[in-house]
């Protein structure tokens, strides 16, 4: 899995994807995700790395099967509000506070 971190004045924003997913486009009706290298390429990380990103992250964008799975795993997002995009799994998480 791929991991990119930034710091904005909201807080920590982290988008993670598998690397297979890296430039592709995929669509659900009306629902358009590129996984754009310039936002989503980072540094290539292990589980841990991922969740350990993911449990510091104020906003974090999650794309791929094992991505999320990963993120539901760790009870880091919930199944029930993940959307199947052409077969490939997206996620957001927002941390109010």
């Amino acid at each position: 899995m791929i991991v990119n971190e930034r710091e904005t004045p909201e807080g920590l924003l982290v988008s993670v994807c598998d690397r297979e997913v890296l430039g592709e486009t995929f669509e659900n009706g009306e629902v358009s995700l590129t996984v754009d290298a310039e936002f989503y390429d980072g540094e290539a990380a292990s589980e841990a790395e991922v969740v350990a990103s993911l449990s510091r992250a104020r906003v974090a964008n999650i794309v791929g099967t094992d991505a999320v799975g990963l993120a539901i795993e760790h009870g880091l997002i919930e199944e029930a509000n993940v959307l199947d995009l052409d077969g490939t799994l997206h996620a957001q998480l927002l941390r109010l506070g």
